[in-house]
Formats: C-alpha cells, structure tokens, sequence
C-alpha cells in the first residue's frame, strides 16, 4: 500500500500491531549515525582493510556520487553496531531524491516525501530494519526535513535566483522538473517528476525568495532557499498539515522511534512547534510515550535553550519556540576536540557547563536536552575534517569517545570513526566515506571494508560503553570537573593543555571519576574528590580494570586519590 500513495488523504493512520515502546530517558541511548549510501551495500564481503596505507589523492567526483550503500546493508550490519555498544541507529533520510541528480547521495533533497528512494531499497525493507533492531533491543531515527524539499521546480528560465530583501514579493515560478524528457504520464506529471505527495504540487507552498546569499542574516536564514533546494512556507497551515501527516506515515508504516531534524534555525519557531507536538501526540496515541525528536541548531548554550523545553516562550510575549527534546551539542564540538588533542586551555570545556548551571536549576538533568557528539557529516568548521585527520595518534579519538560516554548528554558516534576515519578537505564528501569499499572507501583506498570488531579503537569504545549501560551516574548523573595536585596538597585546575582532565558524575551518593591524561608523558596526578561521600581508606576500583584499587586518601578536609596514567590513557574510578 505504502510505495503507492500520492496524496496525504490517502494515508490511513490506524495501527494494526503493537508499537515498540520508547526507551523511558533517552539517557540510556548511545546513538550510531550513518549515511546510508555511504555505510554498507548489502553485497558479499570484499576485503577486510588491515592496513591504513593511503593510495594516493581521490577522485573528488567520485565521493559526490551515488555509491550503492542500501538499507539491507545496515541490516546486516546491526550486529556490528550493537556489539560496538550503540543500541540506536540514526539514518540519514531514506526518502526518494530526484533519480536524475546523482549528487544527492546524502538524501537531503528529497522528490517524494512518501517513498523511499529505490537506491536504499524498499518500504519492506524499511520495516524489516526497524523490526531486526528492536528485536536486538535497539532504536532506529529517521533524519527528517521540514524546511524544504529537493530542487523540484525552477524559476524562470532555469536561472539562478538569489535572496533579494527588497523584492516585491516572490519571485515568479518557472516550472516543475521532469525526470527526462520522455517522462511524464498521460496527466503531465509522472513519479519522478515535480514533487509528491500530490500536494506538494502547489507552486503557493514555496516562499520562492532565491538562494541565501548571507547565512547571518536571520530573514534570509529562514525565508530563502537552502541553495538549491527549494523553501517550504511552513507557515501556511496547508503545508504545516502536509508535513505533518507525512511524517506521522513513516511512524505509522516503520514503527521508528524518533526524529532528528534538519536545518531548524531556518525553520519558524511557532511552526516547528506545532510540527512537534503534533507528532509527539500521534506518537503517544499509538502508544510510543517518548518519541525522540531532537535537532541541529548551530548556536551557543543560550540560542540552544531557546529551542528546547516542552513549553519555552520568550519572556514577555506569545511567541513559542519549536518544542524539541534535545539538539546536538555543537558547544561542546567547538571546543572538545582541541581540548583532548591539548590544543587548547581545558578551562574552555569547564566553562562551556557554566551553561548548565545558569540555563537549568537541576543541572543535573540538562544532560537530557543534548546529543553529543566528535565526528559529523556537515560541519560548521572549515576545511572539512574528522577527528582523526592529520592526526595519528587513536589513542586520542578513543578519549574523545569516550568523554561523550562518561559526561552529560546523549551520546552519539559517527560511523567510521570507530575505526579510525581521518577523511578531511574542502568539499564534505571527505568526511563522508564508503566503510564497504566502493570507489571512495576510506584512507583513500577502493575494494576494502572496514567492518572490523578487532580494531583497538572499536574495542575500546565499546569497552566504555558496556561501562557506561551498567552505572547510572554516568549517564544520570551531575557533572564537576576536578582540581588536580602534584604534591596531595596544592588543588589546581590545569591551564595546560597537555594535562590532565578529571572529572565526576554524581548520582544521590555515588561517584564516579573519569580521569584521562592529555599528554603524551605519564605522569602521577592526585584528583579531588567528594568529601562527603567518602573517608580515608576506602578503596576506588578501576571499572576499566576491575583488579586494579586506589586507596582515598586525605589532606586537611580534601579527599582525594593518587593515580599513575600512561600516556593517551584513562581511568574509570568507582
């Protein structure tokens, strides 16, 4: 029924089965996010990469095509992501793309919102994927756009039109897109033509304001077309209506279990919200109580918090901001990576959670509004790069790792780099390479996958996640970063980069202390910890070592531990 449909009032939204059931705090979720072209392709196992030898510069027009990875891939691949220690899959959207535009890989331009696009596979095979991992116990979301569809009409003449403030109003519309010059149906528009569902066919529910052309301007942000792709008028309650029943379809039809959503601050506050809690009360209607829905808002700590909270408003008026769960923590990626590689003054880190403190009287629970994460497909940094570019120490991705797993936030881990993907340039098909092999397969190579559950990197995160599912505090917990001591007297915080970063997560009366070395020397570090919570004698155990105790010692009212680390290494004390 699904691959069918051509209007929204088609869509029977009654539920046949019983629903998977939300996990209760997302907390408890350790998300993998994946390009589905770029992740598996399904095919018999090539290769296994053992080597880390580059072949020399890429192609570039390779890495902007379509490379044959599919939703039965990441199927098969589920087993992979579970025993790394993620228990959610978010896909990057599987929707059906313009068929003729090979460069939209990546999904974000997307044809017919009630498809998936035959180069992913089908609906069943959709279902299948969600079925196989809530089998295993894990979660599937969907990447999801609101704020505009793929480049499906033109203007006229097929020119470029930019944002211009000053027009009269919008631009004329030219035409829709034909796949080719024989498609069509006897109607005039065939499946690969124009834009489905049928409604989308309404040259009113596009503002047609042209390209931005200055990102920091707020009224182009979010009046204007997203290059190419074309501006929906989320404020029409016509469109609203449409994307809303679009969306609750693949809820209805896959059983998912939550949304990220793309280019949010370019969307409407008080439409995003209503977007939001209308899906979230179908969601809870069929029986899924908390359906995820978090989302990408490039901004500081205070723009962030504008965007989260079930009923924020601006003081002093009626204006209502989108009603997300959380976003993705691009704080924290501005300053994480320069503080673990010791570029930078940790002091940036422990400022960045004054956020928490200001922004939510428990700061405990802020954790909640956060998806944390290293490595992305779409960076606001220039040149691309992924955590390990130019870089070879790994020792260093799995700090950064595993600081997402041991501090506040939902944690999230961008495929690859669990095996160490250092992909950088300036286009962003760098960052996004094949793990199957293909003709744009990581460290420049083509023929090879990189499934490997031996690579010191994977085992390692997964070590730490399999720690982090066991101990509530490490992902309930309130958060304090630790003054350090040479001499078990004189407390400090370091200034250094090439430090020592310590910190603990607190839970009613447990503690638990993550202490990493940033340098490339050992070194013998006393760490503060809660004098409340325990006397002299008492014994931490290293839950990354379990034979390995530490002895709480005690200097005036300051309880603290002595601990040795080696270079690039951690310890998880309880």
């Amino acid at each position: 029924m699904g691959e069918n449909i051509q209007s929204v009032k088609d869509i029977n939204f009654d539920i046949q089965n019983d629903v998977f059931p939300s996990p209760s705090d997302w907390r408890d979720v350790f998300i993998y996010f994946l390009l589905v072209d770029r992740f598996d392709n399904n095919e018999e196992a090539i290769e296994l990469c053992n080597h880390l030898s580059e072949s020399g510069e890429p192609d570039i027009s390779e890495g902007k095509k379509f490379q044959g990875g599919n939703i039965k891939g990441i199927t098969r691949r589920l087993d992979y992501i579970r025993v790394l220690g993620a228990n959610a899959v978010w896909l990057s959207p599987v929707f059906r793309n313009r068929q003729e535009m090979d460069e939209s890989y990546h999904g974000y331009g997307i044809q017919d919102f009630l498809k998936v696009d035959e180069r992913f596979g089908t609906l069943e095979d959709f279902q299948e994927l969600v079925k196989e991992a809530h089998s295993r116990g894990m979660y599937v979301i969907q990447d999801i756009i609101i704020n505009h569809t793929g480049d499906n009409w033109e203007y006229p003449g097929d020119n470029p039109y930019y944002y211009w403030k000053d027009a009269p109003g919008p631009f004329d519309f030219g035409k829709w897109r034909a796949f080719s010059k024989e498609s069509g149906s006897k109607d005039g528009i065939g499946e690969n033509d124009a834009v489905w569902p049928l409604e989308f066919q309404n040259s009113e529910y596009y503002k047609r304001r042209g390209q931005i052309t200055d990102w920091n301007d707020n009224e182009q942000a979010v009046n204007g077309d997203f290059f190419t792709l074309k501006e929906l008028d989320v404020r029409r309650s016509d469109v609203l209506d449409t994307l809303i029943k679009v969306y609750k379809y693949w809820i209805k039809e896959t059983d998912i279990d939550g949304f990220r959503m793309d280019t949010v601050k370019h969307l409407e506050s008080s439409s995003t919200a209503i977007f939001c809690n209308a899906i979230k009360e179908y969601a809870k209607s069929i029986g899924k109580h908390n359906f995820f829905i978090f989302g990408e808002i490039v901004g500081d700590d205070a723009t962030i918090q504008k965007y989260i909270g079930r009923n924020s408003r601006i003081p002093g008026t009626n204006e209502r901001f989108p009603s997300l769960d959380a976003a993705l923590d691009f704080p924290l990626y501005f300053v994480l990576e320069e503080v673990i590689k010791g570029f930078s003054n940790p002091e940036v880190l422990r400022s960045r959670y004054e956020a928490f403190r200001n922004n939510y009287t428990d700061h405990g629970e802020a954790g909640r509004y956060f998806v944390t994460f290293v490595d992305n497909h779409d960076q606001m940094i220039r040149p691309y790069r992924r955590f390990m570019h130019g870089n070879s120490i790994h020792q260093q991705v799995v700090l950064a790792i595993s600081y997402l797993l041991t501090s506040q936030g939902i944690p999230c881990i961008y495929y690859g780099t669990e095996q160490g993907f250092n992909g950088g340039g300036d286009d962003d098909a760098y960052i996004r390479e094949c793990m199957f092999g293909g003709s744009w397969g990581a460290f420049g190579t083509q023929g090879y996958h990189f499934f490997n559950p031996e690579n010191p990197i994977y085992c390692a995160i997964s070590e730490v996640a399999g720690i982090r599912m066991s101990e509530p505090a490490l992902r309930y917990g309130r958060q304090y970063f630790r003054p350090v001591s040479e001499n078990g007297t004189d407390f400090y915080y370091p200034s250094s980069g090439k430090s020592i970063l310590a910190y603990s997560r607190i839970l009613d009366t447990i503690e638990i202390l993550t202490v990493m070395n940033l340098d490339s020397e050992s070194g013998e570090n006393c760490i503060i910890i809660d004098s409340n919570l325990h006397r002299k004698g008492q014994k931490m155990t290293n839950l990354l070592c379990p034979g390995q105790q530490f002895i709480i010692e005690q200097s005036g009212e300051t309880m603290f531990v002595k601990v040795e680390l080696d270079a690039y290494s951690m310890l998880v004390l309880k």
